[in-house]
């Protein structure tokens, strides 16, 4: 099938199953958000990001001070290896190895994937989606939306009436208690 052909053929079963269903689309009322739009007007979201912003900056000083005394460390070594006995050697030797440790210990640690960063991301914009879920709760409500979307995240759907709720209706179908 020519991709225009599909087009229409898919338009067209589209606007049949509109027409065909026009009392369940005309009784659901559907909305939606710009979640970043609202986040980036928040000044408490401002103030969240500010807050992170200064801790990474924090971390990235800690972190460049580990890999200078590390740098330091492997320059004084490479300076003086040939007039080191063969115990101070091994000490140099070690003390890198634990300074390498210690930076790589320290990325994961703070930037690795559940390190300090993505919980610190968590903890300090909780509150702000938390008010933002709050908000949109009360608009769905007062104005008696079904679904409420988010046109820019991962989790899409923020808001559901729980009148469509059928997962019991599901469940007993899958444990053959209804068919």
């Amino acid at each position: 099938m020519k991709p225009k052909t599909f087009r229409v053929v898919l338009t067209f079963a589209v606007l049949a199953l509109f027409f065909a269903s026009g009392n369940a689309f005309s009784q659901t009322k559907v909305g939606y958000i710009d979640s970043k739009k609202i986040i980036d007007n928040m000044q408490e979201a401002k103030d969240a990001k500010q807050k992170l912003d200064n801790l990474v900056q924090e971390w990235q000083k800690q972190l460049t001070d580990l890999q200078d005394s590390l740098k330091r460390t492997k320059d004084d070594f490479e300076k003086k290896r040939l007039i080191l006995s063969e115990q101070l050697k091994q000490q140099y030797e070690k003390s890198i190895k634990d300074l390498e440790t210690n930076v790589s210990s320290f990325k994961v640690q703070k930037f690795g994937e559940g390190g300090e960063y993505f919980q610190k991301q968590v903890e300090f914009m909780k509150p702000v989606q938390d008010r933002i879920f709050k908000a949109i709760e009360t608009v769905a409500r007062k104005d008696d939306y079904d679904y409420i979307f988010d046109r820019n995240s991962d989790l899409l759907l923020l808001y559901v009436n729980e009148k469509y709720d059928v997962t019991l209706k599901v469940q007993k179908v899958v444990e053959g208690k209804d068919k």
